[in-house]
């Protein structure tokens, strides 16, 4: 019996044994594996890629994964930032060396101060991305500085006419019927072998609806502000009594493009400080039909805000307003909800006149190469990936539009921003003009209150002049 037992005991042991010997061998199997996917890891060239607009997270985390995916022996980390110093926090980094930006997001009117700071290099676009095939001029001017391309341009803000289609179909309406009752008064000529069997001219029966096409709402938006004003005389308001036009008259950024075709500061790609030219005849009358507006429209300026603008739009108080693109997302929004009950559509900006044009302002958010980065090779291929493969849903998923052309197509209303984007003037890239907008701005505000237009202009010359000196 004791011999037995025994021998139960060593049969139980060997088991004991084996089992220990095959569990060790899987843990140092799957030790060695860990190790193996870690040194594979480690093997990865890896560039990190800085952003300061949270908005941007999810978008850029899959744009990092997809790149991954097509490079097997690279992988991009992006990184979240404050935008409180974002250069100065690029330049520690780069500095310093603990995990640097090799590439990150940055405004165009900072790539000078970027480049003259080593931390922007010239890109190398070796897969051709950077020519008017891809992107308007306007974002290849916006990314360079001193006839260098210094970026890849990504996303941009510029602003555009809203309007209520639904409004403007019923006025376009009211004007075709109104033109085909004149033209039934009027006698009328046929010459001989024409007009049998036809009804041209024939105007729908009292009351039924004048049907309308989408160009005849198009036809009939004003070009200018002459148009404009020739409009709101004619304008029959509804029972909500809504004003024609109104927009926050206080941001310089819905105001430029009544001087952005004359006010010239460092040209079109805003770096040459021979080329600045402010104070001339065709800005001052731009100004001064500005200023002539507040009589017509009165707009209180610090009441009307953006956003309180837009929601006065929304309620159907406006036929026109001025917004930037986040406004389209905010229209679908309140359309699905209900809380707007009308059709709109998004339009180029009116034409300071018949005689003077006008240039809107735009920001070109780019995709910059750090010039100290030790992995330029790959952060030119993410900066290329990112802003031309990869941009089909950055609209839907962020809310910023592509500068790249192929984006966007098939939405009339986001085309219409990238039509106005196409004729508008970036900020400059100067140093010595960081603060010009901010000047600006307070030159529209004194504008529109009624002090005078000319001894403002030589002011602000003036002090632009002064600055680099």
């Amino acid at each position: 019996m004791g011999k037995r037992i025994l021998s139960i005991l060593i049969v139980i042991c060997a088991l004991a044994g084996i089992c220990f010997v095959g569990f060790s061998g899987m843990q140092v199997g799957e030790e060695e594996e860990q190790e193996r996917d870690m040194l594979s890891f480690r093997k990865k060239e890896t560039i990190y890629f800085w952003y300061s607009d949270s908005s941007m997270t999810d978008y850029l985390s899959s744009a990092a994964v997809a790149f991954g995916e097509l490079h097997e022996d690279a992988r991009v980390i992006p990184h979240l930032v404050s935008d409180s110093e974002y250069l100065e926090a690029v330049n520690a980094a780069s500095l310093s060396g603990e995990q640097m930006p090799d590439v990150y997001l940055l405004s165009n009117d900072s790539l000078g101060k970027a480049y003259l700071a080593g931390l922007a290099s010239r890109i190398e676009d070796e897969a051709g991305l950077c020519t008017t095939e891809h992107f308007p001029q306007t974002a290849l001017s916006a990314v360079t500085y001193k006839d260098r391309l210094v970026a890849y341009p990504y996303y941009y803000e510029t602003s555009a006419l809203l309007y209520n289609k639904t409004y403007l179909e019923a006025w376009t309406a009211a004007q075709l019927a109104s033109q085909g009752e004149e033209e039934e008064d009027e006698p009328i000529q046929i010459e001989e072998g024409e007009g049998e069997g036809e009804d041209d001219g024939e105007i729908a029966d009292e009351g039924e609806r004048l049907t309308v096409t989408q160009q005849q709402i198009e036809a009939g938006i004003p070009s200018n502000m002459d148009e404009l004003l020739a409009f709101a005389d004619n304008y029959d308001a509804t029972e909500n009594g809504e004003d024609v036009l109104k927009w926050a008259v206080s941001d310089i950024f819905y105001n430029y493009y009544f001087v952005g075709q004359y006010m010239i500061v460092g040209g079109e790609c805003g770096d040459d400080e021979n080329n600045i030219n402010i104070a001339n005849e065709e800005a001052k009358r731009c100004l001064e039909i500005y200023q002539a507006l507040n009589q017509f429209f009165y707009i209180d300026a610090e009441e009307a805000t953006y956003d309180s603008v837009l929601e006065e739009f929304i309620e159907g108080k406006l036929v026109f307003t001025v917004v930037t693109p986040d406004a389209v997302a905010v229209m679908e929004e309140a359309r699905e909800s209900g809380a707007f009950a009308y059709e709109y559509g998004i339009a180029v900006m009116p034409k300071p006149s018949a005689q003077l044009g006008g240039r809107s302002l735009s920001v070109t958010n780019s995709v910059v190469v750090n010039g100290y980065s030790q992995h330029k090779e790959l952060a030119n291929e993410f900066a290329a990936f990112v802003t031309g493969e990869y941009v089909e849903n950055l609209y839907a998923r962020t809310g910023k539009l592509s500068a790249n052309l192929s984006a966007n197509t098939q939405d009339s209303n986001l085309m219409a921003f990238m039509k106005e984007y196409q004729n508008s003037i970036s900020l400059p890239k100067m140093l010595e003009t960081s603060n010009y907008w901010m000047q600006l701005e307070a030159v529209f505000a004194r504008v529109w209150v009624g002090e005078d237009v000319e001894t403002l202009l030589q002011a602000l010359a003036q002090q632009i002049r002064s600055q680099f000196e």
